[in-house]
């Protein structure tokens, strides 16, 4: 029955694709967008519209800001324009409820919405905030860090959307829609040069090739050179170089609209720079093999220290097709694409210019296919209707190496001397333990070339069928039901190779047993001398020798009674003297999936549903009350940290799986599951326009990802709350604009007993700032043959913290359960952010479409941490990643 339905549901996904395809091959366009669905035949350039007379398609219908009943924020082309709006990153300076961060390279950028989203770095994430590109959904981060080219505006939607885009997006929507091509010839010219030896150029042409048949063309580059010296290689790092290519058809032939998109984008820059931020305990090996760290009182001084650049080479293509037919009072619209992903990227991981670990290395190919189907219409006078169905194929190929470099074995030596007081090294252990064993050890601990190579594949399919009925119960009053079912299935494979020797290590294993028991007597000893002289410490060597030739009988009591502890504890986990060096076993073995006990699958299905009454109060204020449900389904670990659950530990030994040090964590993450219960007003007068939202989101089993410092922690909180409140509201008075967004944000775990970092349950979730705060104003001033346009924009976020714990502080059980987290919470105290962030630009906007402006980004140079974690191999080191500099450059542009 299993394998019936199985093909049953392959074949049903099969001839949904094939239909798109079919519409596709006889030329039929598309009519309901399932993003856009806006602005056909609305002039993507149209500038008069502001405030909530704004024409939106969040609802997959052309209507007003003020008429869409969803909290949504608009980001027009003008502003886009105005503000210097580069990429999605620059986003969060116009959105205030949206914040983007990147991390370690290019490709990880990660999107929250009302202070939640995830997937960075860890490409088995499907993110919680969807984004979108034409209607077409962008899956992984890496596809989504593009220059914006040509867009006409970016719709941000905020809450789970599953009843108008098929894809389940359990925090929101960022939707980009681009222009069309136009049925006259136009085009345009950018020309930027800026700090840093900025340049951006790009060109947009578009006109008719036939009657019935457009097209339009845009291309451009950005080049930058490094934000921060790198004293270690003598370049610069974060920089820019990247490019893209784009072309669009039109065609419209009666009823029938077709619009396909092709695109091509590249990037090849040194990213990302790492701060040093606290010197752990391994610095002074660091310094000792000759390599170099910032000083942590000085990291704004944008200085780093690497011994080889991180290269990121990205590669994005794609190509889609939408195809719109009206058909009487409905619309038939189908949405195919493809798109693909690579991306190599080799990083120096331990951030200093020591030769530690190289390569950190990653090959990365994401192959993504979609396809929609969906009908719009009404039916009668009181009734719309859109019915659709979704369906998403992925593949996802990954292949990693770690090793360690050249001095990583000087260096380790260095910190076991220092972890045991100068009682072991390498080589003794070596010889101590090959003795044990009967093995020869000689060099073999944390040797050069030793470490991990990784592969992993992740297969996804999704079908989701939705629907939406909005009934006009009065004149003014609508009730809105929808619903949608989706099912998800992924099969996901790991193979890792660890060749790290000294973690293959068990340190608690029986042979050792009279090592240890002689580190005990040793340290008991030293802990009974410096008892016994008042030192209020262990006695040292030389102390021990002299106390013992001037204190015979007392020194043989302590010696009989530390004899005595050895005995009974060399076989106690607990008492193990050894416990120290797992810090430094970073590459344990690891257990293969699938397995006898792990299939690799996964299979989730989940109905969510959507009811909102939305009324007209009066011609300018309009008011609506909502409940949504959200679904996003399991997450798959691909990652070094991926790791067999605890409950699996018990089969896994049953089945003759398990080895020496194998960690327990996580393969994956279960579904997320939402509800957001949300109260919204909007207000349109003449001159002002407002809009407030009050909501209570709850999320079941937030998939959160924390990096460890060598892979990544991904869990299931039990839930989690956010209560807040969002203002926009905007003011025209003649030629002045002035503009005001507001967030307030109250979350917190209500249950997270098993994070990363402990037990978070009553705790508020870090980096989430309590408020958000938007304030912008532009004027446009007639001289001479055109316009003055001075405007200027500040970001304003409360003080936050910016992780909840750092792994590395974590005492650990030798099972590996966390025993104690209270130096990993307290040690994140410390790192806190709040951020100021001043745009401002000046232009003149001749008549005839020539433009120029002055302009400049972040004009405090506010510096602060998108976020800090682990320094990798480096015990008790703290790393971060710096915001971006003060940046200022001179445009050029010209419109036809």
């Amino acid at each position: 029955m299993m394998q019936i339905a199985g093909a049953a549901r392959v074949a049903a996904t099969r001839g949904l694709f094939l239909c798109g395809a079919a519409l596709t091959a006889f030329g039929l366009p598309s009519v309901a967008q399932a993003q856009d669905a806006a602005v056909q035949a609305v002039d993507n350039d149209a500038t008069e519209n502001t405030g909530n007379a704004i024409v939106v398609t969040a609802t997959k219908r052309e209507k007003t800001l003020q008429d869409v009943p969803v909290a949504v924020t608009v980001t027009t082309a003008e502003t886009l324009e105005r503000a210097q709006i580069r990429d999605l990153r620059d986003l969060q300076t116009v959105v205030p409820s949206l914040t983007v961060g990147q991390r370690a390279n290019v490709g990880s950028t990660n999107f929250f919405i009302r202070g939640f989203g995830n997937g960075a770095n860890n490409a088995g994430i499907e993110p919680s905030v969807g984004v979108f590109v034409d209607n077409v959904y962008r899956s992984r981060t890496l596809a989504q860090i593009t220059d914006l080219p040509d867009v006409s505006r970016i719709e941000v939607l905020r809450g789970p959307q599953s009843t108008l885009f098929g894809k389940n997006a359990s925090a929101g929507i960022v939707s980009i829609t681009t222009k069309e091509p136009q049925f006259k010839l136009g085009g345009s010219a950018e020309l930027t040069y800026g700090a840093f030896n900025q340049v951006i150029a790009r060109g947009y042409l578009t006109g008719p090739i036939e009657d019935n048949l457009a097209a339009s063309i845009t291309a451009g580059i950005n080049k930058r050179d490094g934000f921060f010296e790198d004293r270690g290689t003598g370049g610069r790092t974060n920089e820019r170089d990247r490019w893209f290519v784009r072309g669009q058809l039109l065609g419209e032939m009666g009823d029938v609209r077709v619009r396909v998109i092709a695109d091509y984008d590249a990037i090849d820059e040194n990213c990302c720079a790492v701060l040093n931020l606290r010197n752990g305990i391994a610095t002074p090996a660091v310094l000792a093999v000759g390599g170099m760290v910032n000083d942590p009182a000085n990291w704004d001084q944008d200085v780093v220290y690497n011994n080889f650049n991180s290269t990121n080479e990205v590669k994005n293509y794609g190509i889609s097709a939408q195809l719109d037919w009206d058909i009487g009072d409905f619309k038939l619209t189908s949405i195919s694409a493809f798109r693909n992903t690579r991306a190599v990227t080799y990083q120096d991981s331990d951030f200093t210019s020591a030769d530690l670990l190289y390569p950190n290395f990653q090959d990365l190919h994401i192959g993504t296919l979609t396809q929609e189907l969906r009908l719009s219409g009404s039916i009668g006078d009181r009734v719309d209707v859109l019915l659709g169905a979704f369906y998403i194929d992925e593949d996802i190929d990954q292949r990693n190496n770690l090793n360690f470099a050249t001095d990583f074995r000087s260096y380790a030596n260095l910190l076991v001397q220092g972890l045991s007081s100068g009682a072991l090294s390498l080589p003794m252990l070596e010889s101590v333990f090959g003795a044990a064993d009967q093995t020869n050890y000689t060099g073999q601990f944390l040797a050069n070339g030793q470490g991990f190579s990784e592969f992993y594949t992740l297969d996804s399919q999704a079908l989701s069928v939705y629907g939406q009925f909005d009934v006009t119960l009065f004149d003014g009053v609508v009730l809105t039901l929808g619903g949608n079912y989706t099912d998800d299935r992924k099969t996901y494979s790991a193979r890792l190779n660890s060749t790290d020797v000294f973690s293959s290590i068990n340190l608690d294993a029986p042979q050792y047993a009279g090592f240890r028991g002689q580190l005990l007597t040793q340290g008991a000893v030293a802990q009974g001398v410096g008892t016994a002289l008042n030192l209020g410490r262990a006695a040292t060597a030389a102390e021990v020798q002299a106390f013992a030739g001037s204190n015979a009988t007392a020194f043989q009591t302590i010696f009989a009674g530390a004899r005595a502890y050895a005995t009974a504890n060399a076989n106690n986990p607990l008492a193990n003297p050894l416990a120290q060096l797992r810090q430094l076993q970073l590459m344990p073995p690891f257990l293969d999936v699938p397995n006898a006990v792990e299939d690799g699958h996964r299979n989730d299905s989940k109905f969510t549903y959507t009811a909102r009454l939305a009324a007209d109060v009066s011609e300018w204020l309009n008011v609506y009350a909502s409940y949504a449900t959200g679904f996003k389904a399991s997450s798959i670990n691909l990652s070094r940290d991926s790791r067999p659950s605890p409950s699996d530990r018990a089969a896994i030994e049953a089945a003759g799986l398990s080895s020496n040090n194998l960690v327990y964590g996580s393969r994956l993450a279960a579904p997320e599951e939402a509800t957001v219960i949300e109260l919204g007003a909007k207000a349109n007068w003449r001159w002002i326009s407002a809009n407030l939202a009050i909501f209570q989101q709850d999320i079941d089993g937030f998939q959160s990802n924390v990096f460890t410092g060598s892979g990544f922690a991904l869990r299931n909180a039990g839930k989690l709350r956010t209560r807040g409140v969002e203002f926009e509201s905007q003011a025209r008075l003649g030629g002045l604009q002035l503009n005001l967004g507001a967030t307030y944000l109250d979350p917190v775990y209500k249950s997270f007993p098993q994070s990363a970092v402990g037990d978070l349950s009553g705790r508020r979730p870090a980096d989430i700032p309590e408020w958000s705060l938007i304030v912008g104003a532009q004027y446009e001033l007639a001289v001479g043959n055109g316009n003055l346009v001075p405007r200027v924009s500040y970001l304003w976020q409360s003080d936050v913290q910016i992780v909840e714990g750092m792994p590395g502080y974590l005492v650990k059980n030798p099972d590996g359960t966390i025993a104690d987290a209270s130096l990993a919470l307290a040690a994140a105290l410390p790192f806190r952010r709040e951020v100021n962030d001043l745009t401002a630009s000046i232009a003149y906007e001749f008549d005839n479409g020539l433009a120029l402006s002055i302009w400049g980004r972040n004009l405090l140079n506010d510096r602060n941490f998108s976020t800090v974690f682990d320094a990798p191999a480096q015990p008790r080191g703290i790393s971060g990643y710096l915001n971006d500099p003060r940046t200022y450059g001179a445009s050029v542009r010209y419109r036809f």
